[in-house]
């Protein structure tokens, strides 16, 4: 494991969301703020005053946040869509599952790509949808290429949450509904005394999510928490590409993080992550296994994505990341135990 820290990461700033994302998603029915779960047990471990996981492990009637970018991106596209639209994407998962749920409810179609090495049970979820399921026997950085020539077909729209040259406003799209997340985690801190935490722990694939993260706090005017990025061992794309200070791309190999299991940081996500990450390390699949174990018995169900953000901070800890003990940390549990 390693850990990279950037002590000037608190000083970097950015434009905000939308004002409108967050009315848009308190419209959908059903979409509620998810619970944020104190465990003073966890802070006690970690040597903080006060420790929190925000649980995404049921979004929107599904097992993880994805449901928040994709609704929103759709929303989006469907405002200036003259037609039915097939909605293509490649997926680990939980996003090809939040498409084909948003495509059934909106009366449209859905075609999702499946990486080699993702879970059978997520895919046949998709499947449940009523989503066109592709197999790609390949990496998930295959099943992007995949799916974009898939997308230049009349009638279709590639809806991806990672973004590269030429590709970048849906992704932009799906990060902004990201962004609902967190600024529930600013109200339901507040409601318990809290006003800002000092460190946000955030799971990351391509590192959309991370991007929302950053926006969220160094586009405030008061100094933000410290964000701390956790990927596999496996696929730590975005460590490499912090510790080497440019996007690199890695070789990815099998982990149970199947979600996080991407290569190659999304570009537009990297300027944020270049400016707005103060630290970044990547565990092994054995940490995420012991600390979705912990969290259970907590109460906490969790898979080994959302379980990651505490695997994480263990090991930055561990690693020299130093907590103030008057601290309050937040860990995100990003998906339940059958996220699919």
């Amino acid at each position: 494991m390693q850990l990279f820290m950037r002590p000037a990461a608190r000083d970097w700033t950015c434009p905000p969301v939308p004002d409108e994302v967050r009315a848009f998603h308190a419209s959908l029915p059903g979409c509620t703020p998810t619970p944020l779960i104190e465990l003073p047990t966890v802070a006690a471990e970690l040597g903080v005053a006060r420790l929190f996981v925000k649980d995404e492990s049921s979004r929107l009637g599904l097992p993880a946040f994805k449901a928040l970018g994709a609704s929103w991106a759709i929303h989006r596209i469907l405002a200036t869509a003259d037609g039915p639209l097939t909605l293509v994407t490649a997926t680990d998962g939980n996003h090809g599952r939040a498409v084909s749920r948003m495509a059934r409810l909106l009366g449209q179609r859905a075609h999702v790509l499946v990486p080699k090495g993702v879970w059978p049970g997520a895919v046949d979820a998709i499947a449940r949808e009523g989503a066109q399921v592709t197999r790609v026997d390949g990496p998930y950085d295959e099943a992007v290429r995949r799916a974009a020539a898939v997308a230049e077909d009349p009638g279709a729209v590639l809806v991806q949450d990672t973004a590269w040259p030429g590709y970048e406003e849906i992704p932009g799209w799906i990060v902004e509904g990201y962004s609902t997340l967190f600024a529930e985690i600013d109200s339901q801190l507040a409601a318990g005394g809290v006003e800002l935490p000092d460190l946000v722990a955030v799971p990351v694939g391509v590192g959309s999510l991370a991007q929302a993260a950053v926006t969220h706090y160094r586009s405030r005017r008061t100094r933000g928490p410290r964000l701390l990025s956790v990927e596999p061992e496996a696929a730590s794309c975005v460590l490499a590409s912090l510790v080497h200070g440019r996007p690199m791309s890695v070789t990815t190999g099998d982990t149970i993080m199947a979600g996080l299991n991407c290569g190659t940081p999304s570009s537009i996500a990297w300027p944020f992550l270049r400016g707005g990450l103060d630290a970044a390390v990547a565990v092994s699949d054995a940490d995420s296994v012991r600390a979705s174990h912990d969290l259970a018995a907590l109460g906490v169900a969790s898979g080994p994505c959302g379980a990651a953000s505490f695997a994480g901070i263990r090991a930055a800890v561990e690693q020299g990341l130093v907590l103030e003990r008057a601290s309050t940390a937040v860990l995100l549990n990003t998906e339940g135990p059958t996220a699919t």
